[in-house]
């Protein structure tokens, strides 16, 4: 794991100094710790921040082939290297290193962008052909690690974040909000797209491409992509899909420990987080070192559960305690982090987490991310059943009562009257709607919108067009059940979960998570599971229930689906209120954001301070609106630099390998 960093000339601007690869690369520097490395000719500059996990003498960059005309900067990890590496030694390539990254640079020697159809990882990585003077952009299948860019000036500026762009001309290049993406974020809970919530900062999708040439000739592509509705047409039997999940998981597993430092595992109680953590244990020799975050309040707390993972597997566990203070005090760091507008506290305790697995020096944990989306575990895929088999018989009682079943670990659930639940979940609906499975959520997210600022509201588009141009050919051809799983893997996991509760609260404190259930074999066997079997009824990842059976304590293998949520206005109206939420919410910082409405704002801080346990809506407008002005502070108003004349990290003078 990694930061990387750079620049392309399209129009042969002045070529900008090594200084400006240094203020890039310096941004990124809690992703790679360990060190810089750096190279620059007329045309490109790259520029990597280091964290050693394989080949910690050998692996710096960035690396070149053969001839030094091809050199690449990278930031993740090739988990089938060793296999791709024997290979490429029998078609006569020379490493000069033992690392996961060079065996991308003679792929891709070999096979040009096709290269990306034989690697097994996580990753985003930059390839500079010097002799063609050409760049290559491209990113992972699931969008575990991020790639952003923009073109400023003739120039095209990348990074794994985005505070990296804005570093290399912090006083020319635009910071300003992306009022259309913001009004996504307060729809979806992310941005649906490849924009940014900054103007004219994208990010590269997942599964995709980019590559640049010096006559300004942009090509992108896709290689990949979830292939949902690819179903087996004979449906094979239940033990056996559990058999095959099982095989699958256990190489997932396997591989994803290949390391040169110890490797950990999260383990939050759940299926998911208990799956992978139990495979290792059974099935490989790794020490088994297991990491957790236990609430003070109980209504988000698995820590029974935890505890009996722990002695039923003999782990040596280290949890962090969360209470209502903890959260609110890390929450702007957490959003300097998050580099986008967040509608819930989630991230901050997993931001707290990485911190405690850095403090047991460790670089690398597995977790249990993915599962759910790809298997069918979450209550809206439950939902949507539900929904569809009352919209089937309207007037039945008795179906109707099913919605009570949805959501009983929320302490205001959304189903207290049967006449309520029949209109919050619009059991009416056709489930021939693309977005039948996620009205019900985003009509409830979308009731933040009235804190926007009339000027946000009127002049920006409906957020679901952007979704119906981009998948509604894909959509069309799917049943509910899995169109709803589609999407959820799609929009929230890449957007969302893998960024803002994966990738950036790990990197936070230059801890690699890595994920065995998005693992793209994985990924696609799953595809396969017809949706019945896939939620088995309302038992949900049946399958994957099935694939542990023997291997899980029997409660923790049949516990019920329990997300994994955090306080949200109680971490900032329990215990105490942070000092800094009248500075961020002041009317002075509101009207010169102007994004939100200051009177409607005002009315939602006195509710909170009157009473701080409150509904979805109220939760997700706070935390959506705070986070936005902490965002709003730090990247548009003031954004600053302070960055040594001298890095005082190792400096590898990269273009003397070899």
């Amino acid at each position: 794991m990694c930061g990387i960093a750079g620049y392309f000339n399209i129009k042969s601007p002045p070529q900008p100094t090594l200084r400006c690869l240094e203020r890039m690369i310096w941004m990124l520097q809690h992703r790679g710790p360990d060190g810089f490395g750096f190279f620059q000719d007329k045309r490109a500059g790259l520029a990597h921040a280091r964290l050693s996990i394989v080949d910690l003498d050998g692996g710096w960059q960035p690396i070149h082939n053969e001839e030094k005309t091809l050199w690449i900067i990278f930031n993740g990890e090739i988990f089938n290297y060793p296999e791709l590496r024997a290979q490429l030694i029998s078609r006569g390539h020379r490493f000069f290193t033992d690392s996961d990254t060079e065996v991308i640079i003679h792929l891709f020697e070999d096979k040009g962008v096709d290269c990306l159809a034989e690697l097994n990882g996580q990753f985003a990585l930059a390839i500079y052909d010097q002799q063609e003077q050409k760049l290559f952009l491209a990113r992972d299948r699931m969008g575990i690690r991020p790639l952003f860019y923009t073109i400023h000036n003739g120039r095209l500026l990348f990074a794994s974040e985005i505070k990296a762009i804005f570093a290399a001309d912090s006083v020319n290049i635009p910071r300003e909000f992306n009022n259309e993406v913001l009004r996504e974020i307060f729809t979806f809970w992310c941005p649906a797209g490849e924009d940014t919530v900054f103007s004219g900062i994208k990010q590269l999708n997942p599964g995709c491409w980019l590559t640049v040439d010096r006559t300004g000739v942009i090509e992108d592509g896709q290689y990949w992509d979830i292939p949902f509705g690819d179903e087996c047409l004979c449906q094979r039997d239940e033990r056996e899909y559990a058999d095959e999940l099982r095989h699958l998981l256990i190489d997932a597993v396997r591989i994803r420990l290949r390391a040169d430092v110890p490797v950990g595992a999260y383990l939050s109680g759940g299926l998911d987080s208990s799956a992978i953590t139990s495979l290792i244990s059974h099935y490989t020799d790794n020490a088994l070192k297991t990491f957790s975050v236990t609430f003070a309040d109980s209504v988000y707390d698995e820590g029974e559960q935890q505890r009996e993972m722990v002695d039923y597997l003999h782990t040596d566990h280290h949890a962090v305690r969360c209470s209502y203070q903890s959260i609110g005090d890390a929450f702007p760091q957490v959003v300097s982090h998050t580099e986008t507008p967040i509608l819930r506290t989630a991230p901050a305790p997993l931001f707290l987490l990485s911190a405690l697995v850095r403090e047991n020096q460790y670089k690398v944990v597995l977790t249990g991310e993915g599962a759910d989306e790809i298997l069918g575990g979450y209550d809206i895929f439950k939902e949507a059943k539900v929904r569809a088999f009352i919209g089937a018989v309207p007037g039945s009682e008795c179906r109707s009562s099913l919605l009570k079943r949805l959501y009983p670990y929320l302490a205001l659930p959304p189903a207290k009257s049967a006449e309520y639940a029949k209109r919050f979940f619009d059991t009416d609906a056709s489930v021939d709607d693309l977005f039948y499975g996620h009205r019900p959520r985003w009509k409830t997210t979308s009731g933040t919108h009235r804190f926007l600022h009339e000027e946000v509201a009127k002049n920006t588009p409906d957020p679901l067009d952007k979704l119906t141009r981009r998948w509604k050919k894909t959509l069309k051809g799917l049943d509910f059940f899995t169109r709803t799983q589609f999407l959820e893997s799609r929009l929230l996991l890449g957007n969302y979960l893998l960024s803002s509760q994966g990738d950036r609260m790990g990197m936070a404190h230059s801890v690699e998570g890595r994920y065995p259930f998005l693992d793209h074999r994985v990924v696609e066997f799953a595809s396969t599971i017809p949706p019945n079997l896939r939620m088995k009824v309302l038992n949900e990842k049946n399958i994957l229930k099935k694939a542990m059976s023997g291997l899980l304590p029997p409660d923790i293998n049949q516990r019920k689906k329990q997300p994994y949520m955090a306080p949200d206005i109680l971490s900032f109206f329990g215990d105490q209120t942070p000092d800094y939420i009248d500075y961020y919410l002041s009317n002075c910082r509101l009207k010169e954001s102007g994004l939100f409405k200051p009177a409607a704002v005002n009315k939602l801080l006195e509710k909170c301070r009157k009473k701080s346990r409150q509904g979805f809506r109220e939760n997700m407008a706070f935390v959506g609106i705070l986070s936005s002005q902490i965002l709003y502070d730090h990247f548009v108003d003031d954004f600053s630099l302070d960055i040594p004349l001298d890095l005082p990290e190792i400096r590898i003078k990269i273009q003397q390998r070899g």
